[in-house]
């Protein structure tokens, strides 16, 4: 099969999770990367090979390095501009969580798109996790029935330092939100690849102790769906330390199947590990019960592995390289982000109005 040529936009931190995956997978070249500052993306070039090649101008690297598939890794509110740079000229662009911080920049994204033909995908490397898939899985057999009650809660912590790594942490403008944008979206991903299409949200956001940043640190939301399903959401970044991130699904006969994404200090790309693995932490199903201990001890045997922290944006990264190689859907494409944004985009948007959104947006 023909490679495809790969390049990267956006050189700072995650960005090296995107560089190991393209440097190593059957169906890539990973042939250029691209930041606002020329020197940065040659330092950031140089550490994969001399076939990488350094540019500041999107337009210029995709036409210059012949690119075929981009990964986008820019601070979130400029996700759509550089994604419809890239699908102007006829890439297919995979985009680090969220899909953007607006609806708007999302629905320029899935236009372009459309009118070019191209695939777009988001990155949510937690729906590989084994403890992640087997949820669905179990939705998928029917083993809990209808899914009738989902729960999310993730209470993390990030301190000022964190804030201050980046000159965009921290506001609307650079970030485009807070915990909602930049952290929960993994746990909100997971939320509606199971509980399905949302009819309402009655959301609430606040500030609990970073009074340096402009954004919240913490939100709350009751959501209904059309399934008649129900759920409710806690995400935080005012506990220290940090605790955990859950997503638990409750079904119609009784049965909850839920995971512990994440455990302890929530990771931060280029900073942090993966303080706890993730594991099925709660499983009721009928004649299943006695598998818990197998799974968790199977799951942290394969997160002790030295390539851990890089192993589910790579397996992320190969399925979407895999779909545009073969012309079929990725797990996580472009609608799905789109879903992401529209829940936390309901959340500020009741808090202002004090009173329930109705969907769609």
């Amino acid at each position: 099969m023909k490679k495809l040529r790969t390049a990267i936009i956006g050189c700072g931190k995650v960005g090296h999770f995107h560089a190991r995956a393209l440097a190593k997978l059957e169906h890539s070249e990973f042939v250029a990367v691209s930041s606002s500052s020329l020197e940065r993306a040659q330092t950031f070039a140089r550490q994969y090979g001399d076939g990488v090649r350094a540019f500041d101008n999107v337009e210029a690297m995709i036409d210059a390095a012949q690119v075929d598939v981009v990964c986008i890794c820019t601070p979130h509110p400029q996700h759509a501009p550089v994604a419809v740079a890239a699908l102007q000229r006829g890439c297919h662009v995979l985009i680090e969580k969220p899909l953007a911080s607006s609806l708007e920049d999302c629905d320029a994204i899935l236009s372009c798109a459309q009118t070019h033909g191209r695939t777009v995908g988001v990155v949510c490397q937690r729906r590989f996790y084994p403890s992640a898939q087997r949820i669905r899985d179990a939705i998928d057999a029917g083993k809990i029935g209808r899914p009738a009650i989902g729960n999310v809660v993730m209470l993390g912590w990030r301190d000022r330092a964190y804030y201050e790594s980046d000159p965009w942490r921290g506001s609307w403008k650079g970030e485009g939100g807070g915990v909602l944008v930049n952290q929960a979206p993994h746990q909100l991903d997971l939320l509606l690849w199971y509980m399905g299409e949302i009819d309402e949200v009655y959301g609430v956001w606040k500030n609990v102790n970073h009074d340096y940043i402009e954004v919240e640190d913490t939100a709350a939301a009751i959501v209904k769906f059309r399934s008649g399903a129900i759920a409710n959401l806690l995400v935080s970044n005012a506990q220290n330390p940090a605790l955990y991130g859950k997503v638990h699904v409750h079904g119609e006969n009784g049965a909850s199947v839920g995971v512990q994404t994440d455990g302890g200090a929530m990771f931060i790309a280029g900073v942090s590990g993966i303080a706890e693995p993730p594991f099925n932490d709660v499983w009721t199903v009928r004649g299943e019960e006695h598998l818990l201990d197998e799974w968790k001890h199977a799951d942290a045997e394969a997160f002790a592995a030295p390539d851990a922290l890089y192993r589910y944006h790579e397996l992320q990264i190969d399925d979407f390289l895999t779909a545009v190689a073969n012309g079929t859907r990725p797990l996580i494409d472009g609608l799905d982000g789109r879903r992401t944004v529209e829940l936390f985009t309901a959340i500020y948007r009741s808090t202002q109005r004090n009173a329930a959104i109705r969907f769609p947006l």
